[in-house]
């Protein structure tokens, strides 16, 4: 993986997590938490969206960023209902 690509993952993870901070819980989780959360979204959002669901985005950046908030969200409300209960 080269340093463009680290950068771009990250800076794609940190806007997903922001994004979905602000969907799910009116706030954010700091921008570590914001990227991890991103980061992992995007791996939930391209498996869940892709393989599971058959939905195809598009690419590019802001296919990237949107892949990677819906997974961001689904896993904000995961870890929303592990806390509750």
């Amino acid at each position: 993986m080269t340093l463009q690509a680290i950068i771009i993952l990250v800076l794609v993870g940190a806007i997903a997590g922001w994004l979905a901070g602000i969907v799910m819980r009116g706030r954010g989780l700091g921008i570590v938490g914001n990227i991890v959360i991103g980061i992992l979204g995007a791996f939930v959002g391209s498996w869940l969206l892709g393989s599971v669901l058959g939905v195809v985005i598009g690419g590019g950046i802001v296919g990237s960023i949107i892949n990677a908030f819906v997974g961001a969200v689904v896993v904000l409300a995961v870890i929303g209902a592990i806390k509750r209960a």
